[in-house]
């Protein structure tokens, strides 16, 4: 698939190059794993001088070994003796930007502390020392987002302030999902789309996979996701266990039941006989797994509160592949495709709600993008999206099937939205489904 997007990625990472021609910068991009982090840096420094290191798990004196080789090879760099510690590695690239210009790219960075959780204390005092005059572009990026943040915003550690950017990647827009799928299948339906988002959420090595394999149907994907040697059957399960250290069952259990449809504390809780406070804080804070949802315009002391899983791949992997690792495991893939198409219609029905939510925020005219509904759970409303300037908005039913849509239903619950909080908006009821998408 040729490299799509990444427009104002590319402008920051091109305008740290530069500054760097004279000053040295720092760079941090974060993102969760095959979101493209890496062709985007290759594609951005394809036509400058850079080396990139990959950090394996591999000890301090064979990763430096290796970090040599891939010096002199890309860069013409030198370094005379074999250097066995990864500080003397890291002065030798600053002694050596003193006198010339390059980019360094540092990939897989947190993987640093399993080879040695000194190396930032000693990555902090050679920047400190050497920076000053230093016409270094260094580069660091990591997908194991709870580290990576970490390392660098948590005050308590060593490089704490000393990165000059932070670029945190996100999966590829509506937009740009619709671009890849129109140039690989123009005769494309609005079915294939959802189909496309429900299962890659925009993550280009997901995109990437289903295009290059020609899956541009929503019934070729479907049975790609389902095949014997497809890539998806253990995503979940590989991008996860990188991230939770401790506690993964239990981490497990509470995606699945999210997934499920059980998004209330107490429901969560009484299932899992447990209180699950903790395991919902790291989910939301620390892995950014899940998001508190609240009905739009709510009280911030508001207890009427539900959890969603924010990425749309995981939570169509928690919902139809890892409850089923039977099937996997004994090769019926058949029954697997079976049960996710026979369920597909009802699960993609809230996929749609995410997809014009994520469509409205991205269109860049609305503030405030969500839904709404009562504390009883007698009224609900798929969407509501405000702009808090003009103080105008749209309030949406989103069915798959566009006959199923009362607009005078719609207008009903619209009745019931709290006044105080409301009163000062224009709202226009919209009715959404899979033929505007």
């Amino acid at each position: 698939m040729q490299f799509y997007d990444r427009k104002e990625e590319i402008s920051v990472i091109d305008n740290n190059r530069m500054q760097a021609e004279n000053s040295a910068t720092f760079t941090v991009l974060m993102g969760r794993r095959r979101v493209g982090k890496t062709s985007l840096l290759l594609h951005a420094l394809q036509n400058h001088p850079f080396a990139y290191l990959f950090v394996s798990k591999d000890n301090e004196t064979m990763l430096c070994s290796k970090f040599q080789r891939v010096l002199e090879q890309e860069l013409d760099f030198h370094i005379y003796g074999s250097l066995v510690h990864f500080r003397d590695l890291f002065e030798a690239i600053m002694r050596e930007s003193q006198q010339r210009h390059f980019t360094i790219i540092i990939d897989e960075f947190q993987n640093l502390y399993r080879v040695n959780p000194a190396i930032f204390s000693e990555m902090q005092d050679l920047w400190d020392r050497y920076h000053v005059g230093s016409k270094l572009n260094l580069i660091v990026c990591g997908s194991i987002q709870s580290l990576m943040k970490r390392i660098f915003e948590d005050k308590n550690e060593p490089l704490y302030g000393r990165p000059t950017a932070k670029l945190m990647l996100q999966p590829f827009s509506i937009q740009v999902i619709k671009q890849i799928l129109h140039d690989n299948n123009p005769t494309f339906t609005s079915e294939d789309l959802l189909c496309l988002y429900m299962i890659t959420g925009g993550v280009a090595k997901y995109v990437e996979l289903l295009m290059d394999a020609r899956c541009c149907t929503k019934d070729k994907m479907l049975r790609y996701v389902c095949r014997s040697d497809s890539y998806f059957l253990t995503e979940g399960r590989d991008l996860l266990n990188q991230e939770f250290s401790d506690d993964s069952t239990t981490y497990f259990s509470l995606l699945q039941l999210i997934a499920h449809g059980i998004t209330r504390r107490g429901e969560l809780d009484g299932i899992l006989q447990k209180d699950m406070g903790v395991y919902l804080q790291n989910l939301e804070r620390n892995y950014q797994l899940i998001r508190r949802v609240k009905p739009v315009l709510s009280r911030p002391n508001s207890k009427v509160t539900a959890y969603e899983i924010i990425d749309p791949f995981l939570r169509f992997w928690f919902h139809f592949i890892y409850p089923y690792q039977s099937l996997i495991e004994t090769q019926q893939y058949n029954l697997l495709y079976k049960h996710i198409k026979e369920n597909y219609e009802q699960f993609s029905g809230r996929t749609l709600e995410c997809y014009f939510q994520r469509l409205w925020m991205e269109s860049g005219q609305y503030t405030v993008v969500g839904n709404w509904w009562d504390r009883k759970g007698e009224n609900e409303i798929d969407m509501i999206a405000l702009n808090e300037w003009t103080h105008t908005g749209v309030v949406a039913e989103i069915k798959r099937n566009a006959k199923k849509i009362e607009l005078s239903i719609l207008e009903q619950k619209m009745q019931s939205l709290p006044a105080p909080e409301f009163a000062k908006y224009t709202l226009t009821p919209q009715a959404l489904s899979l033929q505007d998408m």
